[in-house]
């Protein structure tokens, strides 16, 4: 758009952190506390090779639940340290190994239940009967790539649904600026969803990263954890039989038996026992003695408020399809060189991931429900249109651009930007509430402006209050839409 220079979001986001600084005065040495909170949140650490500071090796199955009041940082996370099983317990942040005693957690009750020390750096083996990780060692990228990776993530809840500073400035946008605006927002969350991903790739290689994408965006927002850490030990399985390729049935009895997700059909005699799943149960009860050390924990599941089509097990008995599929990855990739009309895009992806109809899964929810009335797909067009944003193109644009292949990373943006707009939500609508209030504005047409939208909340809404105190975000909006889209910048 003219008079819109194209880096000018970005540009709005230096502002923004800058502000942060010169609010804060000198940023001090080590990093803060919240963003060493909001690596162990998002797990932004090489995970498969974590130890603690006495050479144990740690394995997080789930980081835990972000406390926001006073007590340790994390609730109830689930970690193995050592030799199994897995422990249930709180995990505290500090920057050093001595906040402990410093802030007197010893003698506090409400951190009795503390399991892990996570700190940024220790000078050595810590003391204590505390175990400790040092997470300076263990990141999986430089700390100037995750600051403002992170800096973008919703680190706290919405704001309440008020009317935000911006939606005035916002309105006296020249023609044009809004969707340019969000353009540039969507942009920078294809760039940190990709950098992930290169991340990732580093360490494990891009298919897998691949796949530990694609499970824990299966997994939504109850299961990512679990389904995550089941994506990780894929390399085990593979292993586990001299490299011959794994059936869709030998996948499901090693996916669902290593999750838990297999119910034993004589301990609990339920009505309407399958023989698929006895015989799924009858070949993992010969193998899971050799998998006892992966098992993950019954608890780590969250069941509550789940639609029968997103069940964890559902979503493992189709990821196990994929796998077997020795030609899966072909035809994603394969999909991405094809000409295909923009709104066929949807269509055209779930037509390579779509599994043939099977004598079970396409007539029962679970593993414990009842026989369905008619047939149910695998998937649906809307969880192709999320793991397309989420996971797929990120993953393509990703890999096209460390491969130099301009063609390939063209195609990948073109199709991030062209998708079609996915279903509402209320996050959405939250969104163009806070920012949007007062104008009739049609919702966004493609999934990007969407994702766009989300970004500008999360740069800048979330790092202020209800009433919009010390965002610059209005502010910069204001001189952009005032001067023809050349605002101030903090120097």
């Amino acid at each position: 758009m003219a008079g819109f220079p194209e880096d000018q979001y970005q540009r709005w986001r230096r502002a923004r952190s800058v502000s942060a600084q010169l609010r804060e005065q000198e940023r001090p040495q080590p990093p803060p506390e919240r963003l060493l909170q909001l690596i162990w949140l998002h797990q932004r650490l090489r995970r498969d090779d974590v130890h603690t500071t006495d050479g144990q090796p740690l394995v997080v199955l789930h980081p835990g639940f972000w406390n926001r009041e006073a007590g340790p940082d994390f609730r109830e996370a689930v970690i193995q340290i050592g030799e199994p099983p897995a422990r249930v317990g709180d995990v505290e942040v500090d920057l050093w190994p001595g906040g402990w005693s410093q802030h007197q957690h010893q003698v506090n009750p409400a951190y009795r239940k503390v399991i892990l020390h996570v700190v940024w750096e220790s000078p050595g083996t810590a003391s204590g009967a505390l175990p400790t990780m040092a997470m300076r060692e263990w990141i999986d990228a430089p700390l100037a790539q995750l600051e403002p990776w992170l800096g973008g993530l919703n680190a706290a809840e919405l704001p309440p649904a008020l009317r935000g500073a911006c939606v005035d400035p916002l309105s006296r946008l020249a023609a044009g600026g809004f969707e340019e605006l969000l353009r540039q927002a969507a942009r920078v969350r294809l760039e940190q969803k990709a950098a992930r991903f290169q991340a990732r790739a580093r360490h494990a290689g891009w298919e897998q990263a691949l796949w530990e994408g694609l499970f824990g965006a299966l997994g939504y927002k109850h299961n990512v954890w679990p389904l995550r850490r089941l994506a990780e030990l894929l390399p085990r399985f593979r292993a586990g039989v001299d490299g011959r390729p794994l059936s869709a049935r030998r996948w499901q009895v090693l996916l669902l038996g290593v999750a838990g997700l297999l119910p034993d059909p004589s301990a609990r005699p339920f009505r309407g026992v399958d023989a698929f799943l006895i015989a799924l149960w009858n070949e993992w009860w010969r193998e899971r003695a050799r998998f006892a050390e992966e098992l993950i924990p019954r608890g780590l599941w969250r069941f509550h408020g789940i639609r029968p089509a997103n069940h964890p097990a559902r979503r493992l008995a189709l990821a196990a399809h994929w796998l077997a599929d020795p030609a899966w990855l072909d035809r994603l990739e394969g999909w991405l060189v094809e000409d295909i009309p923009d709104r066929r895009l949807p269509a055209t992806l779930l037509e390579r991931w779509q599994v043939a109809p099977h004598d079970y899964w396409s007539w029962h929810w679970t593993l414990r429900s009842g026989h369905l009335a008619r047939p149910r797909p695998w998937l649906g067009q809307q969880r192709v249109t999320d793991l397309a944003m989420n996971v797929v193109l990120p993953w393509l644009w990703s890999r096209a651009g460390t491969g130099g292949d301009p063609a390939l990373l063209g195609r990948a943006e073109h199709r991030y930007f062209a998708w079609p707009a996915a279903q509402d939500n209320a996050v959405l609508r939250l969104a163009r509430q806070r920012l949007l209030a007062g104008r009739s504005l049609p919702r966004p047409r493609r999934a990007a402006d969407q994702q766009g939208l989300l970004q500008i909340v999360r740069d800048f809404c979330d790092h202020a209050d209800a009433l919009c105190q010390s965002c610059p975000f209005p502010d910069l909006v204001n001189a952009a839409g005032l001067s023809g889209g050349q605002p101030g910048e903090v120097d």
